[in-house]
């Protein structure tokens, strides 16, 4: 079985904003490590925000944050 990235998805992970709490409007990838453990302890949210979440925390954990960086860089968001 081969796995194929969703490029969509990605961008979308990587422009989006932490919606409520103490890191409200921060970027995901920007969160401390911590907090999101903390999630993972306490169940993740339903949804896309607990998907994002819990994938930035295997991110985080394998250190590929230079890679999201580098794609906010590269696609920056489209101002709608």
């Amino acid at each position: 079985m081969e796995i194929q990235p969703n490029k969509e998805e990605l961008l979308q992970l990587t422009h989006y904003k932490m919606p409520f709490g103490k890191f409200k409007d921060e970027y995901l990838v920007d969160l401390p490590l911590p907090y999101l453990v903390w999630f993972k302890q306490k169940g993740f949210p339903d949804g896309k925000l607990g998907r994002y979440l819990e994938t930035m925390l295997t991110i985080k954990d394998n250190g590929l944050e230079p890679i999201i960086r580098k794609l906010q860089k590269e696609f920056p968001k489209e101002k709608t």
